[in-house]
């Protein structure tokens, strides 16, 4: 076959419609309501079966519409007044750049195996991915330097299709990049940028698309080029597929590819933050860099590379963690071997973890170890990582263990249906979306009228259901079945009846299938003719998970009995384009996992942000959001070791909740057939998810938190040669090599050791210090209730001073403990390596 050289056709478009191009190619229409509408208008039909692909709609509608449209005055003002809406949004200076002006040059880079930006480009699978993707959005409306770096996956994630038995099909559709809003990444000569990136033996070479988000680039990584050998061209083939030889080649691609694509185009970030730990090679890359850079040992370049990496960790139990056999990662760790002067031991050792199991090396624990910057996603996800990570510092105690969090959000403008997103404007003002963290402002969600929020929402519910139907419709001509059939899933729900959604991936600990556990009981609960109710399912299991799949298979088989046809369905090939549809025409949204196993959870946020109700298990975020104005809460916050019986306790609670108190509420209404009580609830509902649960106030914090403290600590780091880092590495050695011989000589209070509420206990040690100075320890009173009058299980520390020179080594220190709770109390002195940087 002859050698094929590529070109790119691209859209004729008549001159008055040219700014639909620039549109096109950044997302930045993927959150604004009205530039969308641009789009879809052209053609409703072609739009939504592309979709919502702008580039492909641009290129496969006739030239003749196109020229229709660029004679019809009203689009071209329509189009006009969104492109200026467009210059304003990327001209004007935001949040970050106002508020930390000296850090305003600094760039943070974001890696994620995948990102959720929109369907029309697959390069996300679920939750972390969403989360990812509505992070660089908030980024671009904070004006926060940003980057993103991901991976152009050739067949994105799969699409779902369910046989007839409702088994779980995947199909792998090819994406065809010159059709998707990306750009490749070229040089100044417009030439393809390339890079690469090692593997044993070989050099794999790497290419990228940009993908513009707003103000933010988010660059993806390809291994698909006929440079590359068959195996290395598959690098990049599919998110989460392959086994786990694949899944390190991939690793790899995305921390040490990502980390050099940025130095070929000039990009010297400043923090890195890795979005899980797949990207956590990166690491490894930046302290080479440095070490080339700066002629500096490996233990030097590691003090300021750390300095500058963040780890967020989205895994609660450790059967999530992803870790391979130590063997398998050792042959891919020859070429960083050579490169930092370690050997592959040293470096497996970095990884290396036993804390669950037999040793493996873990991608979160060599995250970790590279980074000094680590939070989870929840209040409640931060306390079971302190838990899962306690073994990495050893001696602390578990409540100390620097894990902190940063509670998840939703980006307001992605999520918030066109008709919601109105009323807001008008009764928040329009800048509700920019200023989602105030509070005060969504306070006033009282001030909209009932019957206004209530017309808006059923509006949104009787769309659902037409989308629905129509899905069913499609799936029921696919699979050959009678027109009857096909009529009967056109009639499917009740566009005025209570509607259920449940949408998220289907592992075993979702427990989809919770509510299924007596189905009498859930036929009596559909099929009271004056209060319906319905449920709406969607969502896909992993493709080797089998288990999930067979959830589906349940929940299809229960949907077509007798008793629940029409009243339950599942909508087949669940993506982002479903997920806003059922966010936002739901009456509740339903959320069943096994405490504690969700880290945190968004669905329930973005169905908030609309006015569906949450009724959900007290785990994630829903933890700290619950309480009775707002939804629901399945149980307590019970957990049970004994699942089965904790799955029949659970779905009592919910069948009890169901009955005695949401199906009463919704039909809870007046003469005007309004549910006031239930509307109360939708506006306390959206005013604390607003104000709470977006990303602004989640990105803020990362920006307050982490960003700019790292950005300060990598400065102090790096600068004049990495000199403080170099000291910073001497100091640790001396302290090392000190350490096993400090000791303490003596301890003791001073008076009684019984004494008053809030009166001082005056404590004071002698310190053999060991030719350390006091300088170089911190000494405290480690201090507490006894749990039980037995164990100091969460106690605080109470910095001791020194006061005085004893000679020689010894020092003697002195503090006080002062408790406000009378009853048994103890304390410990602890003595630790302390030092400014």
């Amino acid at each position: 076959m002859p050698t094929l050289r590529r070109f790119t056709v691209v859209p004729r478009l008549p001159q008055p419609l040219e700014r639909l191009r620039t549109l096109a190619y950044n997302l930045w229409w993927t959150w604004n309501h009205d530039a969308r509408e641009l789009f879809e208008i052209l053609d409703p039909d072609l739009w939504e079966s592309l979709h919502q692909n702008p580039v492909a709609l641009l290129a496969q509608i006739p030239q003749h519409r196109l020229d229709e449209f660029a004679r019809d005055d009203a689009y071209l003002t329509a189009l006009e007044a969104r492109y200026n809406a467009f210059e304003r949004y990327m001209a004007r200076e935001g949040w970050f750049r106002t508020a930390h002006p000296d850090q305003r040059h600094e760039l943070v880079a974001y890696f994620s195996m995948e990102f959720g930006l929109h369907e029309c480009v697959p390069v996300y699978s679920g939750g972390l991915g969403v989360l990812a993707g509505d992070t660089l959005k908030t980024a671009s409306d904070l004006d926060i330097p940003v980057v993103g770096i991901g991976i152009a996956y050739a067949e994105g994630y799969f699409r779902q299709v369910l046989n007839d038995d409702g088994w779980q099909m995947e199909r792998y559709p090819l994406n065809d990049w010159a059709d998707l809003p990306v750009s490749p990444v070229v040089d100044s000569d417009g030439k393809r940028v390339q890079i690469e990136v090692p593997y044993p033996g070989r050099n794999v070479v790497v290419e990228a698309w940009k993908v513009q988000v707003g103000r933010v680039q988010l660059f993806l990584l390809d291994s698909n080029l006929p440079a590359n050998s068959e195996e290395d061209r598959k690098i990049t083939n599919a998110l989460y597929g392959g086994d786990n030889d694949h899944r390190v080649r991939q690793e790899i691609l995305l921390g040490v590819g990502g980390i050099r694509l940025l130095a070929a185009l000039g990009m010297n970030p400043t923090v890195c933050h890795m979005n899980e730990g797949h990207s956590a090679f990166l690491g490894v890359e930046r302290i080479i860099r440095l070490m080339q850079q700066h002629n500096v040992p490996f233990e030097v370049a590691y003090e300021a590379s750390s300095s500058g990496n963040a780890f967020t960790t989205h895994t609660p139990v450790p059967a999530g963690l992803d870790q391979f056999d130590l063997a398998l990662v050792a042959r891919y760790l020859e070429p960083f071997s050579q490169a930092t002067g370690l050997s592959v031991e040293q470096l497996l050792a970095i990884g290396r973890s036993a804390v669950h199991g037999e040793p493996k090396f873990s991608m979160p624990v060599l995250a970790i170890r590279l980074s000094r910057w680590h939070n989870a996603v929840s209040e409640l996800h931060g306390v079971v990582s302190r838990k899962m990570w306690t073994d990495l510092w050893p001696q602390v105690p578990v409540h100390e263990v620097p894990i902190s969090h940063v509670t998840n959000g939703v980006h307001a403008g992605s999520w918030t249906s066109a008709e919601i997103s109105d009323l807001l404007s008008r009764y928040l003002g329009p800048r509700w979306r920019e200023d989602a963290d105030d509070p005060k402002m969504w306070e006033r969600t009282s001030q909209i009228p009932d019957a206004e929020l209530w017309h808006a929402h059923e509006r949104r519910r009787m769309r659902l259901v037409r989308y629905c139907r129509n899905r069913l419709v499609g799936s029921a001509q696919r699979r050959g079945m009678s027109k009857a059939e096909q009529q009967f899933a056109a009639e499917a729900l009740d566009p005025e009846a209570l509607t259920i959604g449940f949408a998220r991936r289907f592992a075993t600990y979702k427990r989809a299938t919770l509510l299924m556990k007596d189905l009498e009981r859930l036929e009596r609960l559909l099929n009271n003719p004056e209060r319906p109710v319905q449920f709406v399912f969607a969502g896909k299991a992993h493709p080797h998970d089998e288990k999930g799949k067979d959830l589906i298979r349940q929940i299809v088989h229960v949907s077509r009995l007798p008793a629940f046809r029409g009243k339950i369905v599942f909508v087949e090939d669940y993506d982002m384009g479903i997920a806003r549809r059922l966010v936002s025409g739901v009456d509740v949204w339903l959320n069943t996992p096994r405490r504690p196993q969700e880290a945190s959870g968004t669905s329930g946020m973005k169905a908030a942000f609309n006015g569906a109700i949450n009724a959900s298990v007290l785990d994630g975020w829903w933890a700290e959001a619950w309480s009775p104005e707002v939804g629901w809460a399945v149980g307590r916050g019970e957990e049970y070791e004994d699942t089965e019986y904790g799955d029949n306790v659970e779905a009592q609670a919910l069948y009890q909740l169901l009955e005695g108190e949401i199906v009463p509420t919704f039909y809870d209404r007046g003469r005007d057939r309004i549910p006031r009580r239930w509307i109360a609830m939708m506006k306390k509902t959206m005013a604390v998810a607003g104000s709470m649960f977006n990303t602004v106030r989640m990105t803020r914090q990362y920006a307050e938190n982490v960003f700019v403290p790292a950005i300060e600590r990598w400065r102090a780091l790096s600068s004049d040669g990495l000199s403080r880092a170099r000291a910073l590495t001497d100091w640790k050695l001396r302290v090392r090599e000190q350490w096993p011989h400090v000791s303490v000589v003596d301890l003791a209070e001073v008076g009684a050791s019984e004494v008053p509420v809030d009166t001082p206990l005056v404590v004071r040690a002698t310190l053999s210090l060991a030719g350390l100075s006091p300088d170089d320890v911190r000494v405290e009173l480690y201090h507490g209730r006894l749990d039980g009058g037995h164990e100091l299980s969460e106690g605080q520390g109470s910095a001791m001073s020194c006061i005085e020179h004893l000679g020689g080594d010894r020092y003697r220190f002195s503090g006080e403990i002062r408790s406000n709770r009378s009853g048994s109390h103890a304390y410990a002195l602890r003595v630790m390596p302390s030092h400014p940087m």
